[in-house]
């Protein structure tokens, strides 16, 4: 059947859309697909297939090839669509199941049903389309700065117009707190994800996250685009304070004027973007310590104590500078922790340096206890950094005589009464272990086995009551533990806690 008018509304759709004409004459035969097994009673399958040079086209009417069904005594169950292969292999003998079978039947004509399926399915399809076409041309830019226009407001989310028919969401969670938008406002979003889906958003925009603070700042200082500036990492606390870390690769640049700009123009330029979020800018320092220091900024340290083990550090800060180094609600030094990746404690100067005097001179007498020295020697020791008897007997002999007054005599010396002293500890240690009974109701614990008990009971955990009151964490160190084990152990020996809860409700 020909038909010209498929052809003119193949070239109209896809030249108004932008499409592909093969998705339009897609849609116009299932439309037409429609369109033939409406006019059945029975529910039957069809294929429409048209001519993409004439615009003729066919209609075949099929049956699915498929094995007999034994619960329907080896008939089809679906007859007006489905036929046995024995029969089908009647007329082909090559034909498979899963294939096949068709009968050309009459077209229904494109006219009839173009004011109605037809265009509901073609619509459909360019939508589809669309959105696909959307997907594509953004998935590559996930984590680009979008700019687009407030289309509409929705329960406190953002639909922006990024214009040629393209939305953008910004859930209500990614937009700044008490941020004030009106429809018709321009906005810059980073965009987080693309997500291809049937409904709803596809690009999802974040005002939020703190990439959209380095995207900024790239846009606005030309130095970073041109590579002589790096704008590494941010923290944010959305509308209210920033923090962001810059280095420069020429040493007569200074980057943090550099992102300032002239009478502040710059920063001020991003602040504005973000409903006056205010910004931080700080020097990037190979050096850990010094840049923490810097991100603690405008709070002026005192002193650090870095934990490598526990990737943390203590800061110290004068007194009346406590509350500005910590902030308002801890903002500051949360700001600061997250630019940096340490975990910060701040402490009063005065008192850190009590406590670090009090640890001092408790290492100094254990010094003087165990190695049999006098505390000119201990403190020297204490001085170095040495925190320990253990670390005197194996840290390596040329880092000790680098100690000043220290000769390879008084090294060696040392490092022979550190070994004893360790020897005697652990000797000590084996026999509390063997001396310490654990009570009955801790070695009737489901798991628990003569040694571990044992070992328990040298470091205080002697009954199940006590037990009971461990955390995980504090049974971990024992022999053999597991995290599964402890908590299985722990949980056992509560049991009778949650008995008696019981009983008293």
């Amino acid at each position: 059947m020909a038909n010209k008018e498929i052809l003119l509304v193949v070239d109209v759709f896809a030249n108004e859309k932008e499409i592909d004409k093969e998705i339009v004459f897609q849609a116009i035969e299932s439309a037409l697909e429609a369109a033939a097994i409406k006019r059945h009673t029975n529910q039957i399958k069809v294929r429409v297939e048209i001519d993409r040079v004439t615009g003729d086209y066919d209609t075949y009417r099929r049956w699915e090839v498929v094995e007999p069904n034994d619960e329907i005594d080896g008939d089809v169950e679906f007859p007006d669509s489905q036929i046995l292969l024995e029969a089908a292999q009647i007329d082909s003998p090559d034909i498979k199941v899963g294939d096949f079978v068709e009968e050309q039947i009459e077209s229904v004509a494109f006219c009839r049903i173009a004011a109605q399926t037809a265009k509901q399915v073609i619509i459909q399809k360019i939508r589809e389309a669309e959105r696909k076409k959307i997907v594509a041309a953004y998935e590559d830019r996930v984590g680009e700065l979008l700019t687009g226009t407030v289309k509409r407001l929705e329960k406190g989310s953002v639909y922006l117009d990024l214009g040629g028919h393209v939305e953008a969401y910004i859930a209500r969670e990614e937009m700044i707190p008490r941020e004030s938008v009106r429809i018709g406002d321009r906005i810059r979003g980073y965009l987080k994800a693309v997500r291809s889906e049937p409904r709803g958003p596809q690009l999802f925009v974040s005002r939020t996250a703190p990439e959209l603070l380095l995207a900024l700042f790239r846009l606005e200082v030309p130095e970073v685009g041109e590579g002589v500036i790096d704008v590494l990492r941010a923290a944010r606390d959305p509308g209210s304070r920033a923090k962001i870390a810059v280095r420069s690769y020429d040493p007569r640049l200074d980057p943090v004027g550099a992102c300032v700009g002239m009478r502040g123009s710059r920063v001020q330029a991003v602040s504005n973007e973000l409903a006056g979020e205010r910004v931080d800018i700080i020097l990037w320092n190979e050096n850990d310590a010094q840049f923490v220091i810097n991100a603690m900024s405008p709070a002026e340290i005192q002193s650090i104590v870095v934990d490598e083990d526990k990737h943390s550090m203590d800061v110290a800060v004068a007194t009346d500078n406590l509350s500005q180094a910590i902030g308002r609600g801890g903002q500051n030094v949360r700001l600061a922790t997250e630019l940096t990746g340490w975990e910060l404690n701040v402490q009063d100067a005065q008192a850190a340096e009590k406590e670090q005097g009090d640890a001092s001179a408790k290492i100094k007498d254990e010094f003087i206890d165990q190695l049999d020295v006098d505390e000119e020697i201990a403190q020297l020791l204490v001085d170095v950094g040495l925190t320990n008897v253990e670390e005197i007997a194996y840290v390596p002999v040329d880092e000790m005589l680098e100690i000043e007054g220290f000769d390879e005599e008084l090294v060696d010396a040392l490092r022979s009464r550190a070994k004893d002293a360790l020897l005697i500890s652990a000797i000590a240690s084996e026999e509390k272990i063997e001396t310490s009974e654990p009570a009955e109701d801790l070695l009737a614990i489901e798991g628990m086995d003569d040694e571990l008990a044992h070992e328990m009971a040298a470091n205080g955990i002697i009954t199940m009551d006590n037990l009971a009151e461990q955390a995980i964490d504090d049974i971990l160190e024992f022999t053999g533990m597991t995290e599964e084990k402890a908590a299985k152990l722990i949980m056992i020996a509560r049991e009778p806690w949650f008995a008696n809860e019981q009983a008293e409700k």
